[in-house]
């Protein structure tokens, strides 16, 4: 029998993701790049050779590590619906061990878009920067901080199947409280949109985009998992406790905590040259 895909066994693939409690960005995500696979098969029967294609494709187009992350969806797909013959292998991708500059966003950037955001009255998006990077949330945990956690300090939080506890810096719980009263937030989610709704990913992305100008700051390093990496490099400075990082960005696997501790290639340079293995060149 031919393995055929078709629009209804993407929404069945869909409530199963939904019934193992996957977060919607995940949904979307594996959505997108399903749809994408079913595009380029037009219709045509699914075998591991057009899989094989497909993966060409993907590396004349993509990032490796962009690759196996659409691998990995079609792949969940295929395992799903039983074409296991249909699975491939993800591309083998050294793990780099410096950051990109370009991509990296430095404390002092992150000062100054704060200031921006103050100079234009959005005290919303201010607060939330800071509960951002002075915790090491992640976007969708924003909705647990919450006028009851800000009594405490301590927000529980409880996503995937798993519940931790976040601590928030008591100067940020006062300035939390009282931006609370001033604007009649007496329960639930702090960060909300004038419906009412928690804020997501998509509104809190475009108000930070938007300080870019007047910041100083380049926009591809503007978005908010930055302000997790932030927090996650500066405390391993600091600290340099895999462990105990781990633990506060809520991280099962000590391995995934290790993206967050790589240094600038400058700084890697730096460290290098310092061993003094090179000889100079005299100059005369």
């Amino acid at each position: 029998m031919e393995n055929q895909i078709t629009k209804t066994q993407i929404i069945h693939f869909q409530n199963k993701l939904i019934e193992d409690e996957k977060s919607t960005a995940t949904i979307q995500k594996y959505l997108r790049d399903i749809n994408s696979f079913f595009v380029f098969v037009k219709g045509e029967a699914v075998t591991k050779d057009i899989v094989i294609r497909y993966k060409q494709f993907l590396k004349e187009n993509y990032m490796p590590s962009s690759v196996n992350s659409m691998l990995a969806a079609i792949n969940r797909f295929f395992k799903e619906m039983g074409w296991f013959d249909c699975v491939v292998k993800a591309l083998k991708v050294q793990r780099q061990t410096f950051r990109s500059k370009e991509r990296e966003l430095t404390r002092d950037e992150y000062f100054r878009l704060l200031k921006a955001a103050k100079q234009k009255n959005n005290t919303r998006l201010y607060l939330l920067m800071q509960t951002l990077c002075s915790t090491g949330i992640r976007v969708s945990e924003l909705p647990f901080i919450t006028v009851q956690s800000i009594k405490t300090g301590r927000a529980i939080v409880s996503l995937k199947g798993k519940t931790r506890v976040v601590l928030i810096p008591s100067d940020l719980c006062r300035e939390l409280s009282h931006y609370a009263k001033s604007r009649g937030i007496e329960r639930n989610s702090i960060f909300v949109t004038k419906s009412g709704r928690p804020m997501d990913r998509s509104n809190i992305l475009h108000e930070m985009k938007a300080l870019c100008e007047m910041a100083g700051v380049d926009r591809n390093k503007v978005f908010p998992h930055n302000l997790r990496h932030l927090f996650a490099c500066l405390f391993y400075k600091v600290e340099k406790d895999l462990s105990r990082l781990a633990d506060l960005l809520g991280h099962s696997n000590v391995n995934t905590t290790r993206i967050y501790t790589c240094i600038s290639g400058d700084e890697q340079i730096r460290q290098i040259e310092q061993l003094g293995l090179v000889i100079k060149r005299k100059t005369t």
